[in-house]
């Protein structure tokens, strides 16, 4: 009898034993090594970066400035962001209480008819013929009512961290949405201020094209004169006219292009279609002159997306270490205190009131699907948001060298672009001359005419790349989101 009993004490130790061995075995799967950080972004060397700037300063017109501010007060994405964080705080909150005693005021009411040949009827029967006890103690037959007035509690003891793992998870998803707030902020001052380049732009180019359609007004014009005093044959009318058809259509299209852009800017301003206000002219937009790009390892600290990714990573990393807990056994407290009698008459009087606590110690032994099911989601999550942290990275460095890159090869190309309109210029002044001279073919002086229409335009959409490069640039190193 002496080893029965000393087995049956055993048996707890080698269950406990047993689960920790299972535990063991589920082992989670290692990162791989995180792949180096350039030690530049190509030939720049600069330690400080544009991207510390804060928007109001990094943009010099004052009504960009304001479109800006009212996209970030009133834009629907932004809007939905901050109410993610909300959501984020509230599952914190939860994780947070799940570690602390759970308390309910319970009132309860209830009746039982206990069999006449189970323990409880015996016991009930046999209590009421007992000597020592009094009238009040004696149960009701057949039917014995049965009343509870007070508090009774729930506390999970968190023996392998696993409360506190996906406590740790929730706060590094809320750090994580904060961030993806910054992220969309970044994201909409960035396509703001591009629209409003684009804006101008295509402002600049209408403004083009009205001179150009002037001029060929009047060269066609002066073409009918010709006609009628015999110098110019109708196919020469017929060609100005074709030019100057051809360029009112280009108006007419650019127009569709800044209603469609004025458009697409007050859907991110959160408001319906109406005129956009706009400053200086393209030509006289002011940006940073001095492109400062930093150093690759300052992306991880300011780019919202990475750091966005990064905490992922630490909320996932939780996740598996709140998995690989589920498999140890759990400790439930289960405490009550307060007034339970079988005669409502008698519930509140003092030998009434009742309190215990039972302990409880429970782990899955046979199928356990589902909690090697979580916990083999949860390390794949883990990896998965490795890779995309990884991705942001490559992005970001990717994104910064690009625009970089860009900056300086469309201002070498505006430079080459603006000798290439005024050589044109001065040919169509020559072609003009030589036209009037009969040394020069109506053919000619269209060509002529198209060729620095066309280049004009090419020079503009140029200087808007500067701009939108530039910006890119900003976005990329993790500007923008600095109030």
């Amino acid at each position: 009898m002496h080893l029965y009993r000393s087995f049956l004490k055993t048996i707890p130790c080698l269950l406990l034993l047993v689960l920790l061995g299972a535990c063991k075995a589920i082992e989670p799967a290692q990162l791989p090594a995180a792949a180096p950080m350039p030690a530049s972004f190509g030939s720049t060397t600069d330690s400080a970066s544009m991207g510390d700037m804060r928007w109001r300063d990094f943009f010099k017109d004052e009504h960009l400035v304001r479109l800006i501010d009212t996209a970030l007060h009133n834009n629907p994405d932004v809007l939905a962001a901050a109410q993610q964080i909300e959501l984020a705080r509230a599952t914190v909150l939860q994780t947070r209480g799940a570690r602390l005693p759970q308390v309910s005021a319970v009132g309860a009411a209830g009746v039982d008819r206990y069999g006449k040949y189970t323990m409880t009827g015996v016991g009930n029967f046999d209590t009421n013929l007992s000597p020592n006890i009094s009238e009040d103690q004696k149960v009701a037959q057949p039917h014995v009512p049965e009343y509870f007035l007070g508090l009774r509690s729930s506390w999970e003891i968190d023996l392998w961290g696993k409360l506190r793992q996906s406590r740790k998870a929730a706060f590094a998803r809320l750090l994580a949405s904060e961030k993806g707030r910054q992220l969309v902020t970044t994201s909409l001052v960035a396509d703001v201020a591009n629209l409003y380049y684009q804006l101008l732009s295509l402002d600049n180019e209408l403004a083009i094209l009205d001179r150009n359609i002037a001029l060929q007004e009047r060269a066609l014009e002066l073409v009918r004169i010709q006609k009628e005093g015999g110098r110019a044959t109708e196919l020469a009318v017929k060609q100005f006219a074709a030019q100057l058809l051809n360029t009112q259509a280009l108006k007419a299209e650019k127009t569709q292009e800044i209603t469609e852009t004025e458009n697409q800017l007050n859907r991110l301003l959160g408001r319906h279609p109406q005129p956009i206000v706009r400053g200086a002219s393209l030509v006289e937009q002011e940006l940073p002159e001095q492109v400062q790009a930093g150093v690759p390892s300052d992306l991880l600290r300011r780019r919202p997306d990475i750091q966005q990714a990064e905490l992922e990573l630490q909320a996932t990393k939780a996740d598996v270490a709140a998995a690989r807990a589920a498999f140890l056994p759990a400790l439930t407290l289960n405490p009550y205190v307060g007034y339970n009698a079988f005669d409502a008459s008698l519930l509140f009087k003092p030998a009434s009131l009742a309190y215990g606590v039972l302990g409880g110690l429970s782990a899955p032994l046979l199928n356990r699907s589902n909690i090697r099911a979580d916990f083999r989601r949860a390390d794949a999550g883990k990896l998965q948001a490795f890779a995309a942290y990884q991705g942001a990275v490559l992005t970001g460095v990717q994104e910064v060298m690009t625009n970089l890159r860009g900056i300086e090869n469309f201002r070498q190309a505006a430079e080459l672009k603006q000798e290439e309109v005024e050589v044109l210029q001065e040919a169509v002044g020559t072609a003009n001359d030589l036209y009037a001279a009969g040394y020069a073919s109506y053919l000619e002086i269209i060509t002529a005419q198209r060729s620095v229409l066309e280049a004009e335009l090419h020079l503009t959409n140029t200087r808007k790349n500067i701009l939108q490069s530039t910006v890119g640039l900003y976005r990329a190193l993790g500007g923008g989101w600095l109030e």
